[in-house]
């Protein structure tokens, strides 16, 4: 008679903790990744003279690295599984080139054109999920071939020209704000409409951690000690109402893109904490053949981790392309580093299995606060790269330094 083997995710109980100082200690890397943005912000705050956290430069940050946040939310899903994605920079440019065709030459309406390059980045997302899931080719190469074969498409589709002049409404989602204009400045309502949305977003973020905290501990999967919990919550209100009390007094206000961003990160983190595909992926990427005995569908959860990020690729494309107002053959150079960059600094193994899509979000954020902050301080670009370079190999080397810690202390 068969026996059936149970989910490994749903079926194994986390390891209990037995004091407070030990889950801290398990937890090193997330807690080390807020504490260096918490540091950064601070030391180029200083010897910016205060000009880092001026409301209009929050503003720019969160504008200038929204699809490179919106990038590294599917790529951490894609290396928590065990892959990686080299094309998303091209597949981005050749979205933006399409939208630009679509609109200039074809004469589409602007939202037409969205949701058909919607539609082509998940069509790319597929193909390469095909090799991928399908045929069995590796992540590495298939990716790396679709990074020369888009961006080839791009400049092709562009005849190596740039086009520019895009409607009001398209450019909006990359470089619009919320409300821009509608009130007199005097009367402060612009202000306290972006409070409101902050204070919203605390609201759901906490009754989603409260409720979530409430049905794991129902289901006996509560490992988390309730002092660690109510202070991480803590942290992240306080991040949110900082930077809402920020933009409240920009001279802008709240960037859409950001709003933006807030319903992916909210979405994504949810599907991948508290459903059964988000268990998948982690279970795939922490042990494939355990995974393919446990019943899952390995294949089918590679194929949609691509086709997701193929659209949120193009969703990044249509945000650069609207926030230049420009569509141009090299768009997208070097997007694809950054967003993976941005996943290990926030905590995903190399390895797989392991990730999450806010420490993704911070990683993206430590990225895009050390680009301004040595912009401001009149840095050139190549010690640019090169401290982002050091910062990634050490953040890596931190991960690695933790799981051998780990496993010695576990022989």
């Amino acid at each position: 008679m068969a026996t059936t083997v149970k989910d490994p995710v749903v079926a194994t109980t986390p390891p209990t903790v037995k004091d407070g100082f030990s889950f801290l200690t398990s937890r090193l890397r997330q807690i080390g990744i807020f504490v260096a943005l918490l540091v950064i912000v601070t030391l180029f705050q200083v010897l910016t003279g205060g000009a880092l956290l001026q409301p209009d430069n929050v503003s720019n940050i969160i504008v200038q690295n929204s699809y490179i946040l919106l990038l590294a939310i599917g790529m951490v899903m894609i290396i928590v599984a065990g892959h990686i994605d080299l094309s998303v920079g091209s597949v981005a440019a050749f979205v933006g080139a399409m939208s630009g065709i679509m609109i200039q030459d074809f004469n589409f309406p602007w939202w037409v054109a969205f949701i058909a390059s919607l539609i082509i980045g998940g069509l790319v997302g597929a193909w390469q999920g095909f090799w991928v899931a399908y045929v069995g080719i590796p992540a590495f190469i298939v990716t790396l071939a679709g990074m020369l074969v888009f961006r080839g498409l791009t400049q092709i589709v562009l005849e190596n020209q740039r086009i520019t002049g895009f409607p009001e409404e398209y450019r909006q989602l990359g470089g619009g704000f919320l409300f821009p204009g509608l009130f007199p400045a005097e009367t402060n309502i612009l202000d306290w409409t972006t409070v409101g949305l902050g204070v919203i977003a605390v609201a759901l973020l906490v009754f989603n951690q409260l409720r979530g905290r409430a049905t794991r501990a129902r289901l006996k999967l509560e490992d988390e000690p309730k002092a660690w919990f109510f202070t991480k919550l803590a942290f992240i209100v306080a991040i949110i109402l900082g930077v809402t009390y920020l933009l409240a007094g920009s001279r802008s206000g709240t960037p859409i893109v950001l709003v933006v961003l807030g319903i992916l990160i909210v979405a994504y983190s949810t599907v991948m904490s508290n459903s059964v595909f988000g268990r998948h992926i982690y279970a795939v990427g922490g042990n494939l053949q355990a995974a393919q005995l446990s019943g899952i569908n390995t294949k089918r959860i590679d194929f949609m981790l691509f086709v997701n990020m193929g659209v949120l690729a193009a969703l990044a494309g249509l945000i650069f392309t609207g926030r230049l107002n420009s569509a141009g053959p090299g768009a997208g150079n070097l997007f694809e580093l950054d967003a993976i960059a941005a996943a290990f600094i926030g905590g995903a193994a190399v390895t797989g299995g392991v990730g999450t899509v806010i420490g993704a979000i911070t990683g993206g954020l430590i990225m895009g606060v050390l680009n301004n902050g040595m912009s401001l301080l009149g840095v050139g670009i190549d010690v640019q790269q090169f401290i982002k370079g050091m910062v990634l190999l050490l953040a890596v080397g931190f991960d690695v330094f933790n799981k051998r810690r780990a496993s010695n202390a576990l022989k």
